[in-house]
């Protein structure tokens, strides 16, 4: 018969390795990871990124490099941002078919062909003069419905480049719905749409205005969410899901860990998440002033975010993990 008032030994489950590695609730896979790349037009050598170390602006060549390395660690998919040599007023680059990043979609795509997910991010900020994640009205306002005619002209363009994945970040109202009619007339019925579900402002979007050179002046709080709202982007994930995206994210993923978990349990779709350049530099920067181990930080980092429900995570970390986790 136990005795009730004999102390309880959770520590036996903790004692080496072996058995804390038996009765792990959470586990990270390369499989779960997503690498987000930069392409940039008119270099000949990979540019590094002063506020990201480790990673670059690629040429045409070294993007497909990385993409072989992508599959060769076994990586779930490859993100592609274009860094265009010009922009104007309503990002023409961004559904030209020899802009940027549809010549480096359509170029990993014939590399990989389906041995890895590629996926193109869906936004005009890249290719657009002032920087806004679409096209402006007479008052320099972001025009939601105009800017959804140009979001459904890059999808295209997009699609016939061999994007299997389209990642509509620009945080626009109606942007699933219009996005999947469009595809779905000119006959991409199966491409697929991850939605950015709840893209928050968020500081920490610095180092990646760096890494695309960015020329936004001011914010973007006019569309995406304000930090202080969690059922604001429950009710964005719900209209998402009605409108028919295939997977839903959250962004930025480490201070929204909370909106994660809420998104993991009502979504009926898989729920992606994104460890943004920002969450990136700062272990980065810690590591390299010895504050913090920078390996264990990043793996605990990732797998805070998987336990709070994503099953899939895109960060710039994802080769480096992915080689620890083998």
């Amino acid at each position: 018969m136990s005795n009730p008032l004999r102390p309880q030994r959770p520590r036996r489950l903790r004692q080496f390795p072996a058995v804390r590695r038996l009765v792990a609730q959470t586990r990270l896979h390369p499989a779960e990871l997503v690498l987000p790349v930069f392409v940039r037009e008119g270099i000949d050598d990979p540019q590094p990124i002063e506020a990201m170390p480790g990673v670059v602006q690629h040429t045409m060549d070294s993007l497909v490099a990385e993409a072989h390395r992508c599959v060769e660690a076994g990586l779930g998919g490859i993100m592609l941002f274009g860094v265009p040599e010009s922009k104007d007023a309503v990002g023409s680059g961004a559904d030209a078919d020899d802009g940027i990043l549809n010549v480096g979609l359509r170029a990993v795509r014939e590399a990989v062909f389906d041995d890895l997910v590629v996926m193109a991010d869906l936004c005009l900020d890249e290719f657009t003069d002032h920087g806004h994640c679409g096209v402006l009205d007479p008052e320099g306002r972001v025009d939601n419905d105009a800017t959804l005619d140009r979001y459904a002209s890059m999808a295209l363009a997009q699609a016939r480049a061999g994007a299997h994945v389209l990642g509509l970040s620009g945080m626009m109202d109606g942007q699933v719905a219009h996005v999947r009619t469009a595809l779905d007339e000119a006959g991409f019925t199966d491409t697929i749409i991850l939605a950015y579900a709840a893209k928050y402002t968020s500081a920490l979007y610095g180092p990646f205005r760096e890494a695309v050179q960015s020329s936004l002046v001011g914010d973007r709080a006019t569309y995406q969410q304000d930090p202080a709202n969690a059922i604001e982007a429950l009710r964005e994930l719900e209209l998402d899901l009605a409108e028919g995206a295939d997977i839903v994210m959250v962004k930025p993923a480490q201070t929204h860990l909370d909106i994660i978990a809420l998104a993991a349990e009502r979504s009926s779709v898989p729920v992606a998440a994104y460890q943004i350049s920002g969450e990136y530099s700062q272990i980065k920067a810690a590591a390299e002033r010895g504050w913090i181990d920078g390996d264990r930080a990043v793996l605990e980092s990732l797998l805070h975010i998987r336990r709070a429900g994503a099953q899939i995570i895109l960060t710039y970390s994802a080769l480096d993990v992915a080689a620890r986790l083998l």
